[in-house]
């Protein structure tokens, strides 16, 4: 059987770009690794499915091209991905931050909304298949190599999608391949690096952390180059939560983060506060009105807790603003490509045309998704990449 293309990955992007194809009375085969469609979606929001944001812009992405994701945005706009599901059953209800999840709160349901329209479409979808090779022929036309049930499948195309992914989460199937592809093609691939991930934290301080492991704390963190006002999450093995995860698309290894404690008050004045009314309570009961005591006692390490705010001398209560509004820490590295929700870097978009997402280099070969250098923040963004370029993919094979 010969097909329009061939997409190379049944996650967001590919299953948006063979039910979008197949709106165009295009022909497409999906190879998907996994023994089911969607392996990343099910598992994404802890199995709720955050599918887009209410405030997607290409400000919201990491890439050496920081305007190339507003091509394909513009195509399938957030306004297109709602439109798209609540005509296919679910209806979105927003969390904090414009994070948009279905009202059943079930992952399942993003994904046999895909199942359901790539039947419609009569496009095809063969599922543990592993990609071995992709060859441009003579002729123009791309072969197509994977392993199925043991035996080795040759199938062809005019197009090949890549929608493969990236590195994270290895049980998932995640690969390299569509890097090493672009390769082959003699094609630029950013360094990649996990992103949305987890920090550790080691040496000395390591057990001041793992002490405080479950608390959450609201907190604006930052570096020269970002900066998140989120919960953080301690942990057993150093920092995770909102905040750090967003900002951790933008540290590099050896770099200090900067933690706010109390992003919207200012400590230095709550001082000046409690002196003015007499000074009475320690510094420790300060901090209880906004910190477990867990924290609070930890923070002991470097402050004067039991002191009463009245008796603090100059040095002390700069010790504790700097403390409480510039708390520095120098990560020891990140938990990897399996704790990461996705990858920075992978193939560049200068090799790319930003409308159509084909390689400029090699006609009728495409890259889209987590594979391109395009990197979300965290809550929904990730997906409406994934959407639109496998929107703005589908219009062109």
């Amino acid at each position: 059987m010969t097909y329009d293309a061939i997409i190379i990955g049944g996650g967001a992007c590919g299953l948006m770009c063979a039910v979008q194809a197949g709106m165009r009375g295009r022909r497409t085969l999906v190879l998907e690794r996994n023994d089911r469609p969607g392996a990343k979606i099910l598992i994404s929001g802890g199995g709720r499915c955050n599918y887009t944001n209410l405030y997607t812009s290409a400000a919201n992405f990491i890439s050496a091209n920081p305007s190339f994701a507003q091509h394909a945005l513009t195509q399938w706009t957030v306004a297109d991905t709602i439109r798209f599901f609540e005509q296919n059953g679910i209806s979105g209800k927003e969390k904090t931050l414009g994070q948009l999840f279905p009202i059943s709160n079930k992952a399942k349901d993003v994904v046999d909304v895909f199942v359901k329209l790539i039947q419609e479409k009569h496009q095809q979808i063969r599922l543990n298949s592993k990609v071995i090779s992709v060859v441009k022929m003579a002729n123009g036309h791309f072969d197509v190599s994977y392993e199925y049930e043991g035996r080795i499948q040759r199938t062809s195309a005019d197009s090949v999608v890549m929608a493969c992914g990236g590195l994270p989460v290895a049980k998932l199937g995640a690969s390299d391949f569509a890097m090493r592809t672009a390769r082959q093609f003699g094609l630029d691939v950013v360094p990649t690096a996990p992103a949305l991930v987890p920090l550790t934290i080691t040496g000395k301080d390591a057990s001041w952390f793992s002490a405080l492991s479950g608390n959450s704390v609201y907190c604006r963190v930052y570096n020269e180059r970002a900066s998140f006002e989120e919960n953080i999450l301690f942990t057993h093995w150093g920092l995770s939560g909102p905040a750090i995860l967003q900002l951790s698309s933008y540290w590099r290894p050896g770099e200090s983060i900067v933690i706010d404690l109390l992003p919207n008050q200012a400590i230095d004045e709550l001082i000046k506060r409690e002196r003015q009314a007499g000074g009475a309570r320690m510094v420790g009961q300060l901090l209880g009105d906004f910190y477990s005591r867990r924290l609070v006692e930890s923070l002991g390490k470097f402050l004067p807790v039991a002191t009463k705010i009245a008796s603090l001398s100059k040095a002390d209560a700069r010790r504790i603003d700097d403390t409480i509004h510039r708390f520095t820490v120098t990560p020891a590295g990140d938990k990897g490509y399996d704790k990461a929700e996705v990858m920075r870097g992978g193939v560049a978009t200068h090799e790319l045309v930003p409308q159509t997402l084909e390689a400029k280099r090699v006609a009728g070969l495409y890259f889209g998704g987590e594979g391109v250098d395009v990197t979300g923040w965290l809550g929904g963004y990730n997906f409406q990449w994934a959407w639109a370029s496998g929107y703005a993919i589908a219009q062109h094979i």
